[in-house]
């Protein structure tokens, strides 16, 4: 039996790899899949590979909740989104949605954390 790269993280990626992440698996990619899914709103925001870690992207829903996951290449993410039919965005070049820190702050206050 052939392992297959079902989400093309192998083809895509490249052969470069961060040094001190490991890389991204079908899990990392069908974890964005089930969250996006489950929520409405969602558009992806893909974050480059730095020296140490491997590039991901943020799914981030309508009310600001939102997830990251090693995604391997921005091609990946890409794919993704227009099999759901979401946008995909680079964060160096729009930021984070307002929502998303609006989001971070309320669970903050609701956690009662003092940071």
């Amino acid at each position: 039996m052939r392992w297959r790269d079902r989400y093309g993280l192998r083809r895509l990626r490249g052969p470069k790899v961060a040094k001190f992440d490991r890389e991204a698996t079908d899990a990392d990619i069908e974890a964005l899949i089930a969250f996006a899914r489950s929520r409405r709103g969602v558009e992806f925001y893909v974050e480059p590979e730095t020296f140490a870690t491997d590039t991901t992207a943020v799914a981030v829903a309508d009310d600001g909740e939102w997830t990251r996951r090693r995604v391997g290449s921005p091609a990946v993410i890409r794919k993704v989104a227009r099999n759901l039919a979401l946008p995909v965005y680079d964060v160096q070049l729009t930021g984070y949605p307002r929502r998303m820190r609006d989001y971070n702050e309320r669970r903050r206050r609701e956690e009662g954390d003092t940071l």
